[in-house]
């Protein structure tokens, strides 16, 4: 089964035309310290591409860079066209098309999930409330919390949270999904809800980065894997050749210790 999707992303990995996002000569300083170094990378539209690396490799900095979470010390970064504006409506504008998930879930505690899911696209998008949430309970049920809509993120076990969080990005109807290690603070047994729920959107044509270390899903979903070592990007290829021949002796000691456990 794993060896057919792998097989069905190689066929299907033919990315052609502007890139969606493209990070050119991209670093980032904190102080003395190199987060990213000379970043070059081009991501498709449709396209899924997964980042994996050691900690510290530089993975989420990048992902919080392309929608200026994190500012960057130098190169240029560009969406759908259009340089990362540096701050004002601009990149207020930007985010609400790029949507992200992130480990904390970082939902409002004190509101509904309905209420949740609504708030960008009443706020932001102007969309009136019976519009918004008619949007909000289709993609409730798209990630299979429908029954949740009048409960409070502190009812919710942190696997619902975090597929309330994937709908709550949805709903701005984002051009590209930015997921930041969206499983890494949820037990095993949530894990395969929440990355069921990605799987479905990549095989819908979703744009998406995805920090992870879940190597199952990078094998069924991603269309390229990017190896980040020491803030610079030292390997990419499709899942299949990622992971049946890596070219990096560090990406080989990457997936002999992850791919152990």
């Amino acid at each position: 089964m794993a060896e057919a999707a792998i097989n069905a992303n190689a066929e299907k990995a033919d990315f052609s035309g502007e890139p969606l996002v493209r990070l050119t000569d991209v670093s980032k300083h904190y102080g003395q310290f190199e987060a990213l170094r000379q970043i070059n990378l081009d991501i498709a539209r449709g396209e899924v591409v997964v980042v994996v690396g050691a900690s510290g490799s530089g993975k989420s900095t990048l992902c919080r860079c392309i929608n200026r979470l994190e500012s960057i010390s130098s190169g240029t970064i560009t969406v759908d066209g259009t340089p990362l504006p540096e701050e004002g409506r601009a990149l207020a504008q930007l985010r609400s098309d790029v949507g992200m998930v992130f480990q904390s879930f970082n939902l409002f505690g004190h509101k509904t999930v309905l209420d949740n899911v609504t708030l960008g696209p009443t706020k932001v998008r102007g969309l009136g409330k019976a519009e918004a949430q008619t949007q909000a309970r289709a993609l409730l049920a798209r990630v299979g919390v429908a029954e949740k809509e009048n409960s409070y993120p502190a009812e919710l076990s942190g696997g619902q949270q975090q597929r309330v969080a994937i709908a709550r990005a949805l709903a701005m109807k984002p051009k590209l999904m930015l997921f930041d290690e969206p499983t890494s603070a949820l037990d095993p047994e949530m894990i395969k809800e929440v990355l069921d729920v990605m799987t479905e959107l990549a095989s819908d044509g979703m744009t998406m980065v995805v920090v992870t270390h879940e190597m199952g899903f990078a094998r069924q979903a991603a269309d390229r894997v990017v190896f980040m070592d020491a803030g610079q990007i030292a390997e990419e290829a499709t899942p299949e050749d990622f992971f049946r021949a890596p070219k990096t002796d560090r990406a080989r000691d990457f997936l002999s210790k992850i791919l152990a456990h």
